[in-house]
């Protein structure tokens, strides 16, 4: 005789079917490095992009902004 609880899913169970990588529509790893016009490109491309805006935050921080000596901003 079971009880209800050896019926139930173990969650753990559920943990070791996730894909070790993320699957793109184009079924290549999303973290590949590939050339051209695909959704890697575009991930990769958003990624680098926030490291140089948060890279120029820094930067701006530490008094050597561009940005405000090109549009004198801050006299």
């Amino acid at each position: 005789m079971r009880s209800q609880v050896d019926n139930m899913d173990n969650p753990n169970d559920k943990i070791s079917e996730v894909p070790t990588s993320a699957k793109e529509y184009n079924g290549v790893d999303r973290n590949a490095w590939l050339i051209g016009w695909n959704p890697q490109q575009e991930l990769w491309n958003g990624r680098l992009a926030m490291i140089g805006f948060v890279a120029y935050l820094f930067w701006d921080m530490a008094g050597y902004s561009v940005v405000r000596d090109v549009l004198n901003l801050v006299h």
